[in-house]
C-alpha cells in the first residue's frame, strides 16, 4: 500500500509464468500451469489514470440500430494484402502481423502505411526495435519520394504512443512490434504476459472506439516453434491474424490469414520480395509452372490444380527418378510429407506397376509451394512415371484426382472451379476420376478425360503420347 494525500491506495502484486501467463498469488519455484521452473515474474499494478481515447461508458444499444462499418474500408495498391484482408484494412480493426525475423513484416507494413497516406489519412508508425534513422533508411530504399503524412515514434514506451496518438490524431497505427512496448502501470519487463497483454489492450480500445474508429496493425514476435510469442490470449484479442511464410534468402512469401471476422479467413496472398519491397503476385498460377511452348516438354515434370483459401492454383511438380546405390533409396520431397510420398510410391508400385524398388525418388514443386491437399496424388505419381520413362507429359495436360490404396482415382471437391482455372490458363485436357463432375458440357474449350484407375490413366498417357510422337514424326518427313 501507499499513501496519496489522504487515501491510502492498495497496490496488487501478483507473479506471472513468463512461458504460458499462469497467474498465481505468490511465487513459487514451479509453474502450476505448464510446470515449468523459475519462470514466475512479478507483476505489480499500478492505479490506472484515465486516457481521452478511451471511449465512454458503453451503453447498451438495440442491434437493429447499430451501424455497421465492415464494408468501410481502406483499399491499399498491394492486391494480395487486400485479398488476404477481406477485401482492404477495415477502419475499426485490430490485426497482428507474425512471421520469422527477415521475412518481411516492417517492410510489408511499411510498403502499407506509405499507400494508406497517399490517400489522405494519417498513419503512426511506432517502433521500438529501430531507431528513426534506421526506419527513414528503409523508407527511402523501397518508397522513394515519401508523403508527410506519414509520423514516425522510437520509443519503447507505450504511454508516449498514446500521447502521440491523442495529438497526432491518426486514421491508421502500426506497433513494431508489442512485445517490445511497456506501460508506466506495470512494474514488469516488456515482452512479459502482462505487458504484452496490456499493451494489446489499449490499442483494441483505441481501435474500438465508436466515437474516432481506428485502424491498428500490430507486429508480434515469433518463437522457434513458428507461433506468436506470449499468450493465445492475444491471438484472441484481435480480429485478424496475419502469418508471413518464407525464408529470408527465398524471394517467394506467402501471407496467410488464420483469423479474420471480417471474412478471408484461410486466405493465402503471395508476394516476391525484390530490394524494391514486397511485390504482389496477381497471377499466382503462371508463377508456380514453367512457361513452355507446345513440343516443349520435358521428362519429370506434371501439373495440377490446388486451392488456396477461396482461389485455384495451377502448380507444377518435378520428379527426379534415379538409380539407388544404397540398400535403401531415398525418397526426398521437399513439398510433400515423406510418409505420404511413400505412400504413393508403394500405390504406384503394386497398382501401376511401376518399379520403385532400386529407385531414389525426389520431389519438389516450381516455387517451392508445399502440397496439403489430396488432389495432387494422381499429379505427383505422373511426375515419377514420367521421369523413370523419360516420357515428356505434354505442357498443356493437367491431373486433378485423389488416387486410393486400391489403385482407383477418387474424386476432389471444387473441381469445376479448378478446371475453370485451367480452362483460363489455355490448357487442353485434363484427366479426373469417373463421375467427379456432374455436368461435363461446361466446358466446352477443354478436354476432360474420365478415367477409374491408376493405370487407366497411365496407359492412355501412353497412347497419346506415342500418338503424338507419331504425328511429329510424319510432320518432319514431310517437311515445311
Amino acid at each position: 500500500m501507499f499513501r496519496e494525500g489522504s487515501v491510502i491506495i492498495k497496490i496488487k502484486v501478483a507473479y506471472f509464468c513468463s512461458k504460458c501467463g499462469q497467474e498465481s498469488p505468490k511465487w513459487s519455484g514451479k509453474c502450476s500451469g505448464c510446470n515449468s521452473w523459475n519462470t514466475l515474474e512479478e507483476a505489480v499494478a499500478k492505479p490506472k489514470k484515465s486516457s481521452p481515447l478511451l471511449r465512454k461508458n458503453a451503453a447498451a444499444k438495440r442491434l437493429s440500430e447499430i451501424e455497421t462499418c465492415n464494408s468501410d474500408r481502406i483499399v491499399t495498391a498491394l492486391s494480395e494484402f487486400n485479398r488476404v484482408l477481406g477485401g482492404g484494412i477495415v477502419k475499426d480493426s485490430t490485426v497482428i502481423l507474425s512471421a520469422r525475423p527477415g521475412a518481411g513484416k516492417s517492410t510489408l507494413l511499411l510498403q502499407a502505411a506509405a499507400d494508406v497516406a497517399s490517400q489522405g489519412y494519417k498513419v503512426l508508425y511506432a517502433s521500438a526495435e529501430e531507431s528513426e534513422s534506421q526506419i527513414k533508411s528503409r523508407a527511402d530504399r523501397i518508397l522513394g519520394q515519401m508523403d508527410g503524412s506519414i509520423w514516425i515514434i522510437a520509443d519503447t514506451s507505450m504511454d508516449n504512443v498514446l500521447r502521440a496518438i491523442a495529438e497526432i490524431d491518426p486514421e491508421m497505427i502500426i506497433i513494431d512490434s508489442i512485445q517490445t512496448f511497456s506501460l508506466e502501470a506495470y512494474n514488469s519487463r516488456p515482452g512479459s504476459p502482462l505487458q504484452t497483454m496490456e499493451c494489446a489492450n489499449e490499442l483494441v480500445k483505441i481501435a474500438k472506439n465508436s466515437d474516432r474508429p481506428r485502424a491498428v496493425i500490430i507486429v508480434g514476435q515469433m518463437t522457434k516453434d513458428d507461433e506468436i510469442a506470449g499468450l493465445r490470449a492475444l491471438e484472441h484479442l484481435v480480429d485478424t491474424v496475419l502469418i508471413i511464410d518464407g525464408e529470408s534468402g527465398e524471394e517467394l512469401r506467402g501471407l496467410l490469414c488464420t483469423k479474420n471476422r471480417f471474412g478471408g479467413t484461410g486466405e493465402m496472398g503471395f508476394f516476391a520480395m525484390t530490394e524494391a519491397g514486397m511485390t504482389s503476385i496477381d497471377n499466382p498460377s503462371e508463377f508456380f509452372m514453367t512457361k513452355r511452348e507446345e513440343g516443349e516438354g520435358v521428362s519429370g515434370s506434371a501439373l495440377t490444380v490446388i486451392r488456396e483459401g477461396s482461389r485455384p492454383i495451377i502448380v507444377e511438380i518435378e520428379s527426379l527418378v534415379s538409380k539407388s546405390f544404397t540398400p535403401y533409396p531415398s525418397r526426398i520431397a521437399e513439398c510433400l510429407r515423406r510418409d505420404q510420398l511413400n505412400t504413393l510410391i508403394s500405390i504406384l508400385e503394386q497398382r501401376g506397376g511401376i518399379d520403385l524398388y532400386s529407385k531414389d525418388v525426389v520431389l519438389k514443386t516450381t516455387g517451392g509451394l508445399q502440397l496439403k491437399e489430396q488432389s495432387v496424388n494422381l499429379a505427383v505419381m505422373m511426375a515419377i512415371v514420367s521421369s523413370i520413362r523419360n516420357m515428356p507429359v505434354p505442357a498443356d495436360i493437367a491431373f486433378i484426382a485423389d488416387v486410393g490404396l486400391t489403385g482407383e482415382l477418387k474424386k476432389v471437391p471444387l473441381l469445376e472451379n479448378r478446371i475453370r482455372e485451367l480452362a483460363r490458363m489455355g490448357f487442353r485436357t485434363v484427366y479426373i476420376a469417373v463421375n467427379a463432375l456432374q455436368d461435363l458440357l461446361k466446358f466446352k474449350s477443354i478436354e476432360i478425360v474420365e478415367l477409374r484407375t491408376l493405370s487407366a490413366v497411365i496407359s492412355h498417357l501412353d497412347a497419346r503420347t506415342a500418338s503424338v510422337a507419331r504425328t511429329a514424326s510424319v510432320k518432319q518427313k514431310k517437311g515445311p
